[in-house]
């Protein structure tokens, strides 16, 4: 007995929502800690020169390469013509 395709229900578009999450700023935590040290002592207070410095070395620090973006959408674009029961007008 042959198998049935499967069917899907009527989409208008096959997507992935958001395959390209965006990563947080690794320097962010640094940051938070200095103004947090400045809150709690002043900004001109000596004791927030360690977690100043570590700012520093995270802002002057080689820039992270930028991650290839995700193209599985490109491909269920290109892959919804052959789905049975495709509801899509043509363009």
């Amino acid at each position: 007995m042959a198998k049935k395709p499967m069917r899907l229900p009527p989409l208008r578009v096959i997507r992935v929502r958001n395959p390209n999450k965006q990563e947080s700023n690794t320097c962010i935590a640094a940051m938070s800690s200095v103004l947090a040290c400045w809150a709690s002592t002043g900004y001109s207070s000596s004791t927030c020169s360690g977690v100043e410095q570590v700012l520093r070395d995270c802002m002057d620090g080689p820039k992270p390469e930028p991650k290839k973006k995700n193209n599985i959408n490109y491909h269920l674009s290109r892959f919804q013509k052959y789905l049975e029961g495709n509801n899509s007008k043509k363009k």
